[in-house]
């Protein structure tokens, strides 16, 4: 199913630029992948009020940050995809990178919470941070990533007819 303008211009806006069309039809529904993952993931987190698995979260968030690639994409890329007969999932870009870096110090300062015996405040932290990560998981409208490219105006890219890279 062809990918629609809405849903291109969310994942540009989340840093994947320069995709041809066939690519990001086979790939847009599982770059949804790694967010899904970590809602999972934070969603037991708060309802467990366990610092454990929200620190836990967070470091591997942190490396999504670092890393040019979520760590949850290699679970993608090797294996899953295999599964799939579908093409290993694009590196991220610094907008993506930006929204795992505040994810990751979100999950940190909710732990902490928790940890510290604030379990109210654990939720009014918690809660929202999935609702963020819930969005981009369902409709790829990722808020950190608007947040990103209102600070740090985009570079204009161009789309290459199959080349997949940037210009």
């Amino acid at each position: 199913m062809p990918v629609s303008s809405s849903v291109r211009h969310r994942l540009e806006a989340q840093g994947f630029h320069g995709l041809d069309d066939a690519t990001l039809e086979e790939v847009a529904p599982w770059l949804r992948w790694s967010p899904v993952l970590c809602t999972f993931v934070m969603t037991a987190g708060v309802a467990l009020a366990s610092p454990v698995i929200l620190w836990a979260l967070a470091g591997t968030a942190f490396l999504g940050a670092l890393l040019p690639f979520h760590p949850f994409d290699l679970l993608y890329n090797y294996g899953a995809r295999h599964l799939t007969g579908t093409r290993p999932l694009p590196h991220q870009g610094p907008q993506r990178r930006f929204a795992c870096g505040i994810a990751s110090a979100w999950l940190v300062i909710t732990g902490w919470a928790f940890h510290a015996g604030a379990t109210t405040l654990g939720f009014a932290l918690g809660i929202p941070l999935i609702l963020v990560a819930g969005l981009v998981s369902v409709t790829h409208f990722c808020i950190p990533s608007v947040i990103y490219n209102t600070l740090v105006k985009p570079q204009v890219h161009h789309r290459m007819n199959g080349g997949g890279r940037v210009s």
